[in-house]
């Protein structure tokens, strides 16, 4: 297997999310280690969140199952069943279309780093839980629940 150089690994800050939504994820970054290695069946990244960073909105995907392994640092997982600490170590899993709305909250004062995998499936799609947005994978865009797209940044 070759080896991937990390610091060839191009970093991906914030988010597409439209305003004001991608605010909260301004500071996460991202290094996607399973495009470099040349995977197509899933994606694997690593995420770094700075202090007071999220990851995402929270959501949940309609046909894709997401894992996290929080590699250092600690990370709130906010999910339907309320707040939960992840330390280095500790992992979480996420069904497909299972409606459990779900992200990573830095509250810390240090930078916290986990790997991210999930399956790649071409029409996905994801709902936000806690915002009018969703987004198909076909497409790539995002729209209010009822279809309308939100202007582009």
């Amino acid at each position: 297997m070759p080896k991937i150089d990390m610091k060839s690994i191009p970093e991906r800050k914030g988010s597409g999310y439209p305003a004001p939504f991608h605010e909260p994820c301004i500071d996460r970054v991202r290094q996607a280690l399973g495009d470099a290695g040349g995977l197509t069946q899933f994606g694997v990244n690593v995420l770094t969140l700075a202090p007071g960073a999220w990851s995402s909105q929270r959501h949940w995907h309609t046909k894709e199952d997401e894992f996290v392994y929080v590699l250092s640092g600690e990370l709130v997982l906010i999910d339907d069943q309320g707040e939960h600490i992840l330390r280095p170590g500790d992992c979480a899993a996420f069904p497909k279309n299972d409606g459990n709305g779900h992200h990573l909250v830095n509250r810390s004062s240090t930078p916290a780093i986990c790997l991210e995998v999930g399956s790649r499936i071409p029409d996905d799609g994801a709902f936000y839980s806690d915002i009018d947005m969703k987004i198909e994978r076909s497409d790539g865009l995002f729209t209010h629940r009822d279809g309308t797209p939100y202007p582009k940044r």
